[in-house]
Formats: C-alpha cells, structure tokens, sequence
C-alpha cells in the first residue's frame, strides 16, 4: 500500500452528506466576506488599475484561464502586474525583467490578486483554497486529481501558500492541499486568512 492510500485511509474526506453542508457554510463564509472586501478594496483597484495604464500598454485587468473546481477552465482576474504579451507561466518561472515597476509592488504586497474577489462572488472561486494552476501545469494537475483536490474551488489564498510552498513543488503542493480539505472548517479558513494578511503585511 502507499504513502498516500495509507494517508487516506487514516484522514478520510469527508462524505457526500458532510461535504455538501461544509460547501454551503464555506459559500456562506465567502460572500459574508467578500461582498464587502470588494467595495471596500474597488478604490484600491481603480487607483492601482490607473497607475498601471499610465505606465506601461495594456489593460489593467488581466483575465487569465485557469483550472477551476472539478478540472473546468475559467478566467481568473488579476491586477496586470507584467508586460503585454508576456508568456503566461507559473510565478516561480516569472522572469523578473517581465514584471513592471509598479508590478513589483503589487506582487509583493498581493494586490495584484484584489480582483479575484469578484471570481469568489462569481463562485469560481473560495477565499480560501487550493491556489488556482494554469491548464498547461499537468504534473500538478496530475496530482490533485490523484488526491481529489480538483473537487474544491481554487482559493484565493491556502494552507500552502501560507506555509510557503509554491508550484515548483507539485507533489508537496497538491498533498498539502489534500491535508488542507480533509481538515477543512470555517475557523481554519478564518485563521489562514488572518495568517496570510499577517503575512503580507
């Protein structure tokens, strides 16, 4: 037997029953915060989108296909942080010569990601969750799939964000993302948002 059959066995998911109310408590939790997280942060956005426009060509959203609950492709917005026409690749394969000055600054302070908020009331997206991948990122996908992860909407932030851990780690990726829905509860998802806030800031 695996690793990860063994893993499984002793941290069950949860059944269909249990997974059907965590779901409706976790959508409860999202709109309760991102409703007014969005009006709040929409001035940020505005004035982050205009000094984006007056510094380099291009929009200032970028909507970018990423693989959403169940392997389903949807747009995932962002703040643009890069230059146009710029390879879409995971961040770790970002060049740095690719990222605009004001990009910088976005990245590191994670307001590049303010939009996804809409993504969250589209329900394409959680607060909290598995970071979403592109559809060209198949080790990843690969494993997720593996550990049941792509059941779960992708998250605006996640345990493994938190802890560090980026895509150029897939199989430590997706297995703590597994380790993150077999745990799952509102107040993990409350402390991982107050964590990565700490974090940030």
């Amino acid at each position: 037997m695996s690793e990860d059959q063994k893993a499984a066995l002793s941290n069950p998911m949860p059944t269909l029953s249990q997974k059907q109310r965590a779901r409706c408590i976790k959508r409860s939790l999202d709109l309760a915060i991102a409703l007014p997280g969005l009006l709040i942060a929409a001035p940020v956005i505005l004035a982050a989108g205009t000094v984006i426009r007056a510094t380099s060509n291009g929009p200032a959203i970028l909507a970018q296909t990423r693989v959403g609950r169940n392997g389903s492709p949807f747009r995932c917005y962002k703040l643009r942080t890069m230059y146009v026409d710029t390879p879409a690749v995971p961040t770790h394969e970002v060049q740095q010569s690719a990222v605009t000055p004001i990009g910088r600054i976005l990245r590191n302070t994670k307001l590049d990601e303010l939009p996804q908020l809409w993504n969250v009331l589209k329900g394409e997206m959680s607060l909290v969750g598995p970071r979403p991948c592109l559809p060209n990122q198949d080790e990843l996908i690969q494993h997720r799939k593996r550990l049941g992860v792509l059941t779960a909407l992708p998250g605006i932030t996640g345990l493994a964000q938190v802890r560090g851990i980026d895509m150029s780690q897939p199989a430590l990726l997706a297995e703590t993302d597994a380790e993150y829905l077999r745990a799952w509860s509102p107040r993990l998802d409350l402390q991982l948002m107050l964590r990565t806030v700490w974090r940030e800031s």
